[in-house]
């Protein structure tokens, strides 16, 4: 029990900073509950289908796209593949983590609890290694205008003070501009309720979809005597003898005391609180499995690109400006050096769109073309030609789908 009492103790003071005293009291107590009585927290949304799936989908969304350290010479995007920070944000952050699992678990963080913290290993001026921490570990201080940090290191050891130049601190969507706002905490209803509702669907199917009710009978019953039949019925009434004829005798009667699932409209909170949650979290319900019986497969499409333009774009917006500003020092961002997730390979869509995009972008139809052979090969993860293939087209006089390089002995195009 003083060990239950000294880690809600713990979380308590880890979630300080970012709670109200209320909260903080409702973790001391164990019971940070929301107002269908389930207990809400990081752990438990964990453990509701919906609010996981919104968080792997923006996470592993976020983790799965090239993450690049890159320079603008003014005429030309050139990646800067022999830096450390590029193997640090691309390949690898430290010596057990690859750059999928270091982006995956700052999504997950920056969903759940708004914010994401790792400590910058610079060695010579250059990042050479990120060392990730858990939300609950690190505790903000500001001193006016100044930000300072403590971590708590799991080993029990003395908390390690970081300045704000060795964190680098992200923060989700902000209300006092220095701490990003808790996830979990901002959806804590809809969550509450989508894990109340699951627990009653598996208390219902656990009894054998059999619903609560009384026992009644006009004689008189002494307490002995209806502790043994209470006793006798749930004894004759679960396990294996669920579902089987009861015979009742001596005028007894049953009458069922629980709604039914269609009368609490069971299926449609269930469905209402998907969307709810998805609200919350800002991703489609199309994204977690949760779709409309007349979507079809266009509208989907469309719904996968709205889905990287209005959810996973602006949380990779948020980590490029971040990175600039906390990995890149003053004279870096002058150079034009920057980091930039590669999210137009997820907004390709389909291979006939693309096809009629790239002939307008190469100048068909005799149209002035605004894209090299090459840039259309880098679009599509392809390695360039070089010569011609990296130059503008001019288009024809005749107005061929694709202008003609060869001439025949007559002067005229092929």
């Amino acid at each position: 029990m003083a060990a239950g009492f000294l880690r809600r103790w713990q979380d308590a003071w880890r979630f300080a900073n970012s709670a109200d005293s209320l909260d903080i009291l409702r973790i001391l107590r164990g019971t940070a509950n929301a107002k269908s009585g389930a207990v809400v927290n990081h752990r438990t949304a964990l453990q509701a289908t919906t609010s996981l799936a919104c968080a792997r989908v923006i996470a592993e969304g976020i983790a799965q796209v090239p993450f690049k350290h890159m320079k603008y010479d003014g005429t030309n995007r050139i990646p800067l593949t022999g830096s450390s920070l590029y193997r640090v944000l691309h390949d690898a952050p430290n010596e057990w983590m690859s750059a999928y699992d270091f982006r995956e678990m700052m999504g997950i963080h920056l969903v759940f609890a708004g914010g994401f913290y790792a400590f910058i290993n610079r060695v010579r001026g250059e990042v050479v290694e990120l060392l990730p921490f858990e939300p609950g570990d690190v505790t903000v201080k500001r001193d006016g205008w100044k930000l300072s940090y403590e971590v708590r290191m799991k080993d029990g050891g003395k908390p390690q003070q970081i300045p704000a130049a060795n964190m680098w601190h992200i923060r989700g969507p902000s209300w006092n501009g220095w701490m990003g706002l808790d996830g979990v905490k901002m959806v804590r209803e809809a969550i509450g309720l989508a894990l109340a509702t699951e627990e009653h669907g598996a208390i219902v199917f656990k009894n054998g979809g059999q619903t609560t009710g009384i026992l009644s009978t006009d004689q008189q019953l002494s307490p002995q005597k209806a502790k043994e039949l209470r006793e006798s019925w749930q004894e004759h009434q679960a396990g294996d003898n669920r579902f089987k004829i009861a015979v009742l005798w001596g005028g007894m009667t049953h009458t069922s005391t629980a709604n039914t699932n269609e009368q609490t409209q069971f299926l449609q909170t269930r469905g209402f609180q998907v969307e709810e949650i998805c609200r919350g979290f800002r991703v489609l319900p199309i994204m977690v499995g949760h779709s409309d019986k007349a979507q079809t497969y266009a509208t989907a499409e469309q719904m996968f690109i709205a889905h990287v333009t209005f959810t996973l774009m602006p949380w990779g917006v948020r980590i490029e400006k971040s990175a600039n500003l906390n990995l890149l020092n003053e004279k870096q961002r002058k150079a034009g050096e920057y980091t930039h997730f590669m999210f137009n390979g997820l907004l390709r869509g389909a291979s006939k769109d693309r096809s009629e995009f790239y002939a307008k972008a190469l100048g068909s139809g005799g149209s002035p073309a605004w894209m090299t052979q090459d840039e259309v090969r880098d679009l599509e993860e392809m390695n360039p030609f070089g010569g011609n293939a990296a130059l503008l087209r001019e288009p024809s006089n005749a107005g061929d789908t694709i202008p003609s390089e060869q001439e025949g002995d007559d002067g005229n195009a092929n």
